[in-house]
């Protein structure tokens, strides 16, 4: 069977230029199913998680488009094309990847965030911009200061949908959709299909065409997973111990809390491991220069919580660490799918207290794996024992009742957990 190649796929010459100037050649799956049908003008309901090329997917077809109809070489430029993102960093890690695409064509974009100033942003929107990536927050705020016209939008691109539910952005985006041009091309991506997601897509989307890519193997068939039953506050030696290993050479560690990715950064800096974190109280340039230095290998461990990090895509992670499991089990699959990228393999590491037993069932039942168990002789902890619970055994009579009790209220108060969550990272 003949190789697809980007010159296939009927995109304008100024975009094959700029394809070819990456040195890409044949498309990803989800490119080569939906570069054709946006060329045409549809909507899209895509299903595919991150790392996909989905970017390029629904960025080639909208240059291509623009290419056909330029803007015009003098006067004011129009808004032509919205993306959404629920992340700066995604909307960052967007705008870079239009900017490198667009190089061939005179086009202009503005990428829009909060916790920056609004001046630079407003500065280029009045200037004039073909482009605007953004966040819901931000962008609404400019929008209730009159600083957006969407008279001749002909494109919106709601990015990793289910990430915006889950960060309670979903009243945000329809707001926002409530302003938008009916007449348009539409289009949501999303890594999982939720009822929510469902719904959204109903009133988002015009007889959408669906595309979905489902990875070769899913993260945790490539990934070696292991769980190290620890008490809460020995879990920072036993980072320590394991970082030793110099196999754990780039390394990402999770925590639900931000100022516990505060403080485990601090306490690795100060046993000579190199580490920053990033959370939702860090400033964007911290957040960006910690990003850069860990991608560069100026540090070696990048301190993160779940909402900080969404939307980041680096290479050669070589191990995930959950230091605090996370409160929703999806998480998990999404922390630890950061490593093991482009068919490498990677290694997942769980530390769980007590407190944890009702994440660490949840985390197994979703995936179906049972975590492998080290003895690593820091606490005295009990294994389990064959229990398909997922849960360690029952300790024995002596303060069995306060343990119960302590694992009862981790189940119950899950749920307000999750909320509490995204308030806190």
């Amino acid at each position: 069977m003949t190789e697809l190649l980007f010159t296939d796929l009927g995109l304008a010459e100024p975009v094959l230029r700029a394809v070819q100037a990456r040195n890409h050649t044949t498309p990803t799956p989800i490119q080569a199913q939906a570069i054709p049908k946006l060329l045409k003008g549809c909507d899209m309901l895509g299903i595919a998680q991150t790392g996909t090329g989905k970017t390029a997917a629904f960025a080639l077809p909208i240059l291509s488009r623009m290419a056909h109809n330029p803007p015009p070489k003098r006067g004011r430029r129009h808004i032509r094309t919205l993306i959404l993102a629920p992340t700066r960093e995604l909307a960052i890690q967007i705008g870079d990847e239009v900017e490198a695409y667009a190089k061939t064509q005179r086009l202009f974009q503005a990428v829009i965030f909060g916790g920056v100033s609004q001046k630079p942003q407003v500065a280029k929107l009045k200037r004039g911009v073909d482009f605007v990536i953004a966040t819901p927050g931000r962008l609404l705020d400019l929008m209730n200061q009159r600083y957006l016209d969407f008279s001749h939008l002909d494109t919106v691109v709601l990015d990793e949908a289910d990430r915006m539910l889950d960060m309670g952005f979903v009243h945000d985006v329809r707001r926002i959709i409530k302003v938008l041009p009916e007449r348009r091309q539409s289009l949501l991506f999303s890594a999982t299909m939720p009822d929510d997601i469902a719904r959204l897509s109903k009133e988002f989307l015009t007889d959408p065409v669906r595309v979905q890519v489902t990875p070769p193997s899913t993260p945790v068939d490539r990934i070696a997973q292991t769980i190290h039953y620890v008490e809460k506050g020995a879990k920072q030696k036993l980072l320590v111990e394991i970082l030793a290993d110099s196999e754990f050479a780039k390394v990402l560690v999770f925590t639900r809390m931000k100022h516990r990715a505060n403080r485990v950064s601090e306490y690795l800096e100060k046993a000579g491991i190199r580490a920053a974190a990033i959370h939702g109280n860090k400033s964007q340039g911290a957040r960006q220069r910690a990003l850069k230095a860990f991608k560069d290998g100026a540090i070696r461990v990048l301190v993160a919580t779940d909402i900080a990090a969404r939307g980041i895509d680096i290479d050669g992670i070589t191990h995930v660490i959950n230091f605090e499991l996370p409160n929703e089990p999806e998480s998990y699959v999404h922390r630890i799918g950061r490593t093991a990228r482009a068919g490498a393999s990677g290694g997942a590491v769980a530390f769980c207290d007590a407190s944890e037993g009702a994440y660490l069932r949840d985390i197994e039942k979703l995936t179906g794996v049972r975590l492998t168990v080290v003895e690593d002789g820091l606490v005295d902890m009990p294994v389990r024992d064959g229990e398909t619970s997922g849960l360690p055994p029952k300790p024995g009579a002596r303060g069995s009742q306060k343990k119960r009790r302590r694992r009862r209220g981790g189940q119950n108060s899950s749920r307000g957990e999750a909320r509490a969550a995204a308030k806190a990272a």
